[in-house]
């Protein structure tokens, strides 16, 4: 009973008299110190370059996420903008993608209504081409008079 309980000190004692016997030989002991030493002077320079690391990308992850959530929970202003200007900001944001038809589609604007003439190849893309000229801010109403190929 008693020798169980005193085992892990018999084993420590042991573990710690040949780390002495490692550290303290006459021949090697030196060399055997001093490499110990700047292998943990190393692990900690290298551990504290990786936290400092750690720590920027954190935090820079935090502030753009409270950035992202500040920008969506912010009111939108509605801004009146003049006719030529919602235009040009309806087709930079309808034709920024090459699916659709730049030459065949005419924007123009009307005290803040949309008005998309011309034809398109499907009736899947006049309802998102009117979808999108939606979600433009400043944009107040779209009249779609777009026409597909069957129905022109």
């Amino acid at each position: 009973m008693r020798t169980r309980s005193l085992f892990p000190f018999y084993i420590s004692a042991a573990l710690g008299g040949a780390a002495l016997a490692y550290y303290l030989d006459p021949q090697s002991g030196r060399r055997r110190r001093h490499q110990s030493r700047d292998q943990t002077i190393s692990l900690v320079r290298h551990g504290t370059k990786r936290a400092r690391k750690l720590v920027r990308h954190a935090t820079a992850d935090a502030s753009g996420t409270a950035r992202r959530a500040a920008h969506a929970l912010r009111p939108r202003a509605d801004v009146e903008l003049d006719d030529a200007t919602l235009v040009d900001k309806v087709e930079s944001i309808v034709f920024r993608k090459h699916d659709v038809p730049k030459g065949q589609i005419n924007i123009n604007a009307e005290n803040g209504v949309v008005f998309l003439r011309g034809q398109v190849d499907s009736a899947d893309l006049v309802e998102t081409l009117e979808a999108r000229v939606r979600k433009v801010g400043g944009v107040k109403d779209v009249e779609n008079l777009l026409q597909t190929p069957d129905r022109a």
